[in-house]
């Protein structure tokens, strides 16, 4: 989640310790290298004296702590903090020599430029404020301060960020994956072709009014894995021994493919599980595949891979898996993948179809377990 330690700060969820070591860690390293380097590259010379400014300690907080926070992205940082300097050096030359109304021009310009570019970065406030503050024998600070440090120090912290998020497997500049689609065609995954849209966030966006320190795409994964746990919430009291077929058609594993042609055609069969002496499910077989192969056994030309699952497993689990175009059922056996019976993709639909039976079985059970009072 993007914001993570924002969200336990404020106590929505707790602060998992690997993840604040991880983020400590990144800081240990990542501050002294900036600094180490930023001396190297500034005046040539090694140096154990490292070249920063303090609100690159602000820049680390983001970019180690919450990386995946718009606020902590390259361009933030490094776009942020060097705009914020150019509103400080110029404010202060502009103001020269008030003090006080350098630094207040300076903190409101660097907050509009920000926001304008598209580089808002808290820590930016602080490195306005610096840059109008900063004042040598002849006044204050010239348009290098910029440069060297802050837009050296910047640069280098997000090269630090970077290469600590792939030692560690984060990322870093934070982008949300596509959804995959199996087939390789440009359509959107079955489960994402209907509900919400990107549009739908945007205006939830506008009518909510104030900034939200987190993408779109972000708030679009994270509604979609609300949705999925809901769905799965409910859908957890329905079993898959509820709604197999248990009157499974079958072939057997040393059968002529001829045959099981033959017996598949009769009964209108694309596909069938495929079963040894001790009705144990060891794959499947189609037509094509038999059409094919016709001349030798079954064995020679079924599909070894083949999801199965227990009559135990609620139907939740399944909906991954017929949904995605991976699968088109499900084989329900024992603990010795004895066929008991098979879960097709039709068989799941018309579950779905009858939401209101689901989510009645749902209540009814919780019911029973008492996890809900009846008479409330």
């Amino acid at each position: 989640m993007p914001n993570t330690l924002v969200q336990a700060l404020r106590g929505r969820q707790p602060i998992r310790p690997q993840d604040l070591l991880r983020s400590g860690l990144g800081a240990l390293i990542g501050i002294p290298a900036t600094g180490l380097l930023a001396h190297l590259v500034a005046s040539g010379q090694p140096s154990a004296l490292p070249l920063l400014v303090p609100p690159i300690g602000a820049s680390a907080v983001l970019a180690f702590a919450v990386p995946a926070s718009p606020l902590a992205q390259p361009r933030a940082v490094i776009g942020g903090n060097m705009v914020s300097a150019l509103a400080g050096v110029t404010c202060a030359l502009a103001f020269h020599p008030h003090p006080a109304l350098a630094a207040a021009a300076a903190v409101a310009c660097a907050i509009i430029a920000m926001g304008l570019l598209g580089c808002l970065h808290p820590p930016g406030g602080a490195v306005a404020l610096g840059a109008a503050l900063v004042a040598g024998p002849v006044g204050p600070a010239s348009y290098g301060y910029v440069f060297v440090p802050v837009g050296l120090c910047s640069l280098l912290l997000v090269l630090s960020a970077m290469a600590y998020a792939r030692v560690v497997g984060r990322s870093y500049p934070h982008r949300v994956p596509p959804p995959a689609n199996v087939h390789d065609t440009r359509d959107a995954p079955p489960q994402r072709r209907v509900g919400f849209t990107q549009a739908d966030i945007d205006n939830a966006l506008a009518h909510y009014g104030d900034l939200l320190d987190v993408d779109r795409e972000d708030l679009d994964a994270l509604f979609r894995e609300v949705e999925l746990q809901a769905h799965r919430r409910i859908h957890a009291h329905i079993l898959c021994s509820d709604i197999m077929s248990r009157d499974v058609l079958s072939v057997d594993l040393h059968q002529s493919a001829e045959s099981a042609l033959a017996y598949m055609r009769a009964h209108d069969l694309r596909s069938a599980p495929v079963i040894d002496s001790e009705r144990r499910v060891v794959g499947m077989v189609r037509r094509a595949e038999l059409q094919t192969g016709r001349e030798g056994p079954v064995e020679a030309v079924l599909d070894p891979f083949v999801h199965k699952v227990r009559p135990g497993t609620a139907i939740e689990a399944l909906l991954p898996i017929l949904s995605s175009g991976v699968a088109h059922e499900a084989m329900v056996v024992d603990e010795n993948r004895v066929l008991l019976g098979i879960i097709t993709q039709t068989d799941l639909l018309g579950v779905l179809y009858r939401a209101h039976i689901v989510e009645a079985v749902a209540l009814q059970r919780a019911e029973e377990s008492g996890a809900i009072d009846p008479a409330i």
